[in-house]
């Protein structure tokens, strides 16, 4: 029997209201899941008002589009990775829109299905693809990728104080054999961090699969090239509406709105601005939206999740 594709919106109702749906306008959620935000979104919707839901996974398409059946009409939903967004709603006849979400980060169902090789505690080949169409899968990046490339995307995308170490075990570990699975992967990882440091800060294997994952999907580079682009679609007071999960996204998301607010690019000790580029918009909150108590205590998953608002001049 196939597994449902079940997603608990992240900040649901802190997403609709920094979105201000107007009944007929255009939206877009570029990380549709399971469709939690977009049914939200689609219930301000009048007749006039579109919908357009783009994600990779095809199970999330697939249970978005019975989820949103009822909207009829107002919904579009298209099977691609955000960063077409653009082209994909071009291709419809659709030049700007009037708000997007993105919620970032792996979905409830792709951790929960065992078979998909996200997480580390089911034991399951390591797959970790967001797109099952793609080619390489997490097996390729742990047996392919020399020791310092692992190193690096350890350190960099699993902020791991022992990424040296782990990458190091898991070289010598397939050596002896290809590592093919999550739990094979978990006792390396284990083997590389020291006993007193295991007892402390969550699973030891958290970082390195979040590391693995990151990369395999190419997550941060997708968001980085794609963000001006979501800007560039906006009508004037529309919204992005971005729900990050980890630092190295929050961190893309905080530094490119405040450059969105203020691109001038002249020297500080210039009297005035010689350079002519002008704020894009406004962010819509200084401090980050963070889930309620409530919320962290019924969905754990949560915990983490931040959300950022920038309007459109």
């Amino acid at each position: 029997m196939e597994k449902e594709f079940r997603h608990t919106s992240v900040l649901l109702e802190e997403t609709i209201e920094a979105l201000n749906v107007k009944p007929d306008g255009v939206y877009l959620d570029g990380t549709l899941g399971g469709g939690g935000h977009a049914c939200e979104v689609c219930r301000r919707l009048n007749d006039q008002g579109r919908f357009y839901g783009i994600d990779q996974d095809e199970a999330a398409v697939e249970a978005a589009g019975k989820r949103l059946e009822e909207f009829g009409s107002r919904v579009t939903i298209i099977r691609d990775n955000y960063c077409n967004a653009r082209e994909a709603l071009r291709e419809k006849g659709v030049e700007c829109v009037d708000g997007i979400v993105l919620d970032l980060g792996v979905s409830s169902y792709q951790l929960d299905t065992a078979e998909r090789g996200f997480t580390y505690k089911y034991d399951a080949p390591l797959d970790m693809r967001m797109d099952q169409r793609q080619r390489m899968t997490a097996r390729d990046i742990v047996n392919d990728y020399d020791e310092q490339s692992l190193y690096r995307i350890i350190r960099d995308y699993g902020e791991d104080q022992f990424a040296r170490n782990i990458a190091k075990h898991i070289v010598q570990a397939r050596m002896e054999k290809p590592v093919e699975t999550t739990f094979e992967l978990n006792e390396i990882i284990k083997a590389a961090i020291p006993a007193r440091m295991r007892a402390v800060g969550g699973h030891p294997s958290k970082r390195t699969f979040q590391a693995i994952r990151i990369e395999c999907n190419h997550e941060l580079d997708v968001l980085r090239d794609t963000l001006q682009d979501f800007i560039d679609m906006l009508n004037p007071q529309g919204r992005l509406c971005i729900i990050t999960f980890h630092s190295l996204e929050d961190r893309i998301v905080k530094s490119f709105f405040r450059e969105m607010e203020n691109p001038c690019t002249c020297p500080p000790e210039f009297p005035v601005c010689i350079c002519g580029k002008t704020p894009y918009g406004k962010v819509i909150s200084r401090k980050p939206i963070l889930p309620t108590q409530e919320e962290m205590e019924e969905n754990p998953r949560s915990k983490s999740a931040k959300l950022r608002a920038f309007e459109r001049i």
